[in-house]
């Protein structure tokens, strides 16, 4: 791999940037300083560093954000992005929100460079699990959890599939969804005459939101999660429940 783009997909860098950093001596591979910003290297065997700061190698890179009200899941937009919210030191090329979140909503979202499995995870055939947390407007009945709990009817006629839900107290509860429509856990209330005030993913893909993180706060999977994650993509259509 040419060292300009080692350095601009395991950095904050453009491409540019990067063959600008090397020309000016400021990366070393193995110790030793580079200024050709075509020269090749091993990343999975050779060290490299910028500003004496070693980059490492990361094939892909999995993040867990909690996000805060206000913050838009995209990349770009007028608005304050999870992308934005990054520390410098997690920015790299082509990270994305593995789907979205309402404004309001808060809590796990995903951010990654893999194309390959984020659009597994977010494919309606995998039925990737994903719990919420909510409060509503009025407390819900058990007839309102059997009926959401075995499919309920939209307003524009669609039916949702099972789901399972916990009450926490009167108004308040948990909610596991294994699919993503638009605004759905908002339009199930509304269909059984209720209203969602706060709503927050707690897990997604059987990963739980790490409690120590603050609205706005980030951290790397870790290994286990990670490769809890990518096992997804060794699953196929029907099979494909391992992290529900």
């Amino acid at each position: 791999m040419r060292i300009d783009r080692f350095i601009g997909q395991m950095t904050a860098m453009s491409r540019s940037e990067a063959s600008l950093a090397v020309r000016k001596g400021r990366v070393a591979v193995d110790g030793v300083v580079l200024r050709d910003p075509s020269a090749h290297i091993d990343p999975e065997r050779q060290s490299v560093t910028v500003d004496g700061k070693e980059t490492v190698y990361k094939r892909n890179v999995y993040i867990m954000m909690n996000k805060p009200i206000g913050a838009v899941c995209a990349t770009e937009d007028g608005d304050l992005t999870v992308i934005d919210l990054l520390p410098s030191e997690f920015k790299r090329a082509g990270l994305f929100p593995c789907g979205r979140l309402d404004k309001n909503t808060t809590g796990f979202v995903l951010i990654t460079d893999n194309g390959k499995l984020a659009h597994r995870l977010l494919a309606p055939a995998s039925h990737v699990a994903k719990t919420y947390r909510f409060s509503l407007k009025f407390p819900f009945s058990d007839e309102d959890i059997a009926l959401l709990e075995k499919g309920i009817a939209l307003e524009d006629g669609s039916v949702t599939l099972p789901c399972v839900l916990k009450r926490l107290s009167p108004d308040e509860g948990e909610i596991t969804l294994h699919e993503g429509k638009f605004h759905q856990i908002k339009r199930m209330f509304l269909a059984v005459h209720n209203q969602v005030r706060t709503l927050s993913r707690v897990s997604f893909a059987g990963i739980p939101l790490d409690k120590s993180l603050a609205p706005g706060e980030c951290r790397l999977l870790s290994e286990n999660e990670a490769a809890l994650l990518e096992s997804y993509l060794r699953c196929s259509g029907k099979n494909s429940n391992i992290l529900e």
